[in-house]
């Protein structure tokens, strides 16, 4: 609903990347969080925008018809959000100056908020079953096919300068506080440049500082402190704007909540011990020869 294979052809084809920040993600990995993170920055902790306009129209979404035709009329840098694999988006993003922000997470989690959030929408066929969904998952038939696939493309790019690697999962650990995105930077050296100690929300700050010299913004005390706040679990659950509790009930059913748990380690309450280690076996398998460290669930 809302895609059509049209315009897919037309993002891998001829959507010319320009100065533009896009901010990625496989479902269910953090995105909301970040997009609206990165709202508050551009506004410099100004809520007006975030609270008058929805998320979807303040980072429209590329491969969505409304949100491509938007983005391709509009002049100057734009801000856009996208799921798509990376083989799906056209050769000038790798030679422009956009700006990639790439948030990931575990997959064990991914599926579990994946199965509660797209059973309650009419947005793909309704698995039934927690069950029913894990295959799928694990076989990629599920939107935006399979996570193995998506984050060993995107994470291809992890060393180049215009690209930012956020893992919601270190930032879960650290900063329990404040629903912020540790920088979780995997280098030769073995250095991990992610937080870590510390009070947390120095860590935060901290944390917010790498995402604006990455953007190339800069913050006072002020506007640090309206970030903090409004970025926050709760804020964000209170925002119509941003917790898509204004989206049609003929998309949305049985009472849809975009902003569910906001915690890691959730799908220990749902994988049975069978799950758990056929989950393992294929993980291993399809992660082979990614390097030591890069991943903090493991």
């Amino acid at each position: 609903m809302g895609f059509n294979k049209e315009i897919i052809g037309k993002i891998r084809h001829s959507f010319v990347m320009r100065e533009d920040t896009v901010v990625l993600s496989y479902p269910k990995s953090g995105m909301t969080w970040l997009v609206e993170i990165v709202c508050l920055i551009q506004k410099k902790g100004d809520t007006k925008w975030i609270q008058s306009v929805p998320i979807w129209d303040r980072s429209p979404w590329l491969e969505n018809e409304s949100g491509y035709f938007e983005l391709v009329n509009k002049e100057g840098p734009r801000l856009m959000t996208s799921h798509l694999p990376i083989h799906l988006f056209h050769k000038s993003l790798f030679s422009s100056k956009t700006k990639i922000i790439y948030i990931f997470r575990n997959p064990r989690d991914i599926l579990v908020s994946g199965y509660f959030f797209w059973s309650k929408t009419n947005l793909m066929k309704n698995p039934g079953s927690l069950e029913t969904y894990f295959e799928w998952f694990l076989k990629g038939n599920v939107p935006y096919g399979s996570w193995f696939e998506h984050i060993r493309g995107w994470l291809s790019m992890r060393e180049e300068k215009n690209f930012l690697l956020l893992c919601y999962d270190d930032f879960k650990k650290l900063l329990p506080i404040h629903p912020l995105f540790v920088v979780h930077v995997y280098h030769d050296d073995g250095d991990d440049d992610g937080g870590g100690g510390g009070d947390h929300d120095d860590d935060t700050r901290g944390t917010i500082e790498k995402i604006c010299e990455f953007l190339g913004k800069k913050l006072e005390p002020d506007e640090m402190n309206l970030i903090l706040k409004y970025s926050s679990f709760q804020a964000m659950k209170e925002n119509k704007m941003s917790n898509f509790s204004i989206v049609r009930k003929d998309i949305a059913t049985n009472d849809l909540q975009l902003l569910r748990e906001g915690a890691t380690g959730d799908w220990k309450n749902h994988f049975t011990v069978a799950l758990a280690e056929a989950f393992d076996k294929v993980y291993q398998e399809k992660m082979a020869g990614f390097p030591i460290g890069l991943f903090p669930w493991e």
